[in-house]
């Protein structure tokens, strides 16, 4: 008995095939999306309804309010609990999505280094003062590995890297994730496809949540606190969306200037998921342990299962 992680690309089967194996292995799902963790972020994120469940178990969805920061600590604490419940009683776990550090966190004996508010309010107030790049100059004289691998324009990870140097006097690219050592002995089955393939299935995607209700569910969202959601409020196609309606397409005015806005975000949301998807690929094929599987095979779950 060992867990399953079923990893990839964003729009290329992973929730399918993981309710797929479950049915035929006795195994229960655990999402490792980070988006997916929120309550009522259903139609953006592609999150599986009851009923495509199909009665298979589901864990760690709907799980945080629009409010919360998603934590990759917390999420690691979590998510390592329901593995190995399951695994005690010999439920296979099979971890399902394309946030490439939130499988890691499980998988892997990554470190997350605790937070100091003080800190992070101090650094927070000067990255507003003298703006990222400043900062990441100071981040390269402290931790050069780590500079390298975040950008200049990237605020809010030069603050967090500065924060854990601060805080434990250890280079941040000290607790940087790497390959292993590995917690458990688990199967990775990576999907993916011809990059003309997947930007097509992205666009058909994003298409069918701006016509599934994607405006009104982020309407629905916005008196729960949706704007003020550090996390939820940047998730692809959301922050479209909110920008859209900020900038007067849901004011008064007729329904084709609506309908334009919309699909200038759609549009954007398109793009910036096709722009997401090089990286997720990029992310996961550096990690030899995945067994890679093209998603568009017809014996996909049976080709899956094989490696299970």
């Amino acid at each position: 008995m060992r867990p399953i992680a079923i990893v990839g690309p964003t729009a290329t089967g992973k929730s399918q095939l993981g309710i797929a194996l479950a049915e035929a292995l006795g195994g229960e799902v655990v999402n490792t999306d980070a988006i997916q963790l929120y309550r009522g972020m259903d139609i953006g994120t592609a999150k599986v309804t009851e009923a495509e469940r199909r009665g298979v178990p589901h864990h760690l969805l709907d799980v945080l309010d629009v409010t919360e920061t998603a934590s990759v600590a917390a999420y690691q604490r979590d998510a390592r609990a329901v593995v190995e419940r399951l695994l005690a009683a010999d439920t296979v776990p099979i971890l399902v999505g394309g946030s490439g550090l939130y499988v890691r966190a499980v998988l892997d004996d990554l470190e997350f280094p605790g937070t100091d508010p003080e800190i992070r309010t101090r650094l927070e107030g000067e990255l507003a003062r003298v703006g990222a790049e400043v900062l990441h100059a100071r981040l390269t004289s402290q931790d050069p590995i780590a500079a390298t691998a975040i950008l200049p324009t990237n605020g809010r990870r030069v603050v967090r890297a500065l924060e854990v140097i601060e805080l434990t006097g250890r280079p941040f690219s000290a607790t940087m994730p790497r390959p292993g050592p590995a917690r458990y002995d688990t199967v990775q089955l990576g999907l993916d496809t011809d990059t003309d393939e997947l930007d097509r299935r992205v666009d058909t995607r994003v298409a069918g949540m701006f016509d599934a209700g994607l405006v009104e569910e982020v309407r629905t969202l916005l008196p729960q606190g949706l704007r003020d959601g550090r996390t939820a409020s940047r998730a692809l196609g959301y922050r479209q969306v909110i920008d859209a309606l900020d900038n007067g397409a849901d004011h008064a005015g007729d329904h084709a200037d609506h309908a334009a806005d919309m699909a200038v975000a759609a549009a954007a949301t398109a793009q910036l998921t096709r722009r997401f998807v090089r990286r997720q690929r990029s992310w996961f094929r550096r990690d030899q342990r995945v067994h890679w599987l093209d998603a568009t095979r017809p014996d996909l779950v049976e080709a899956a299962a094989a490696l299970a």
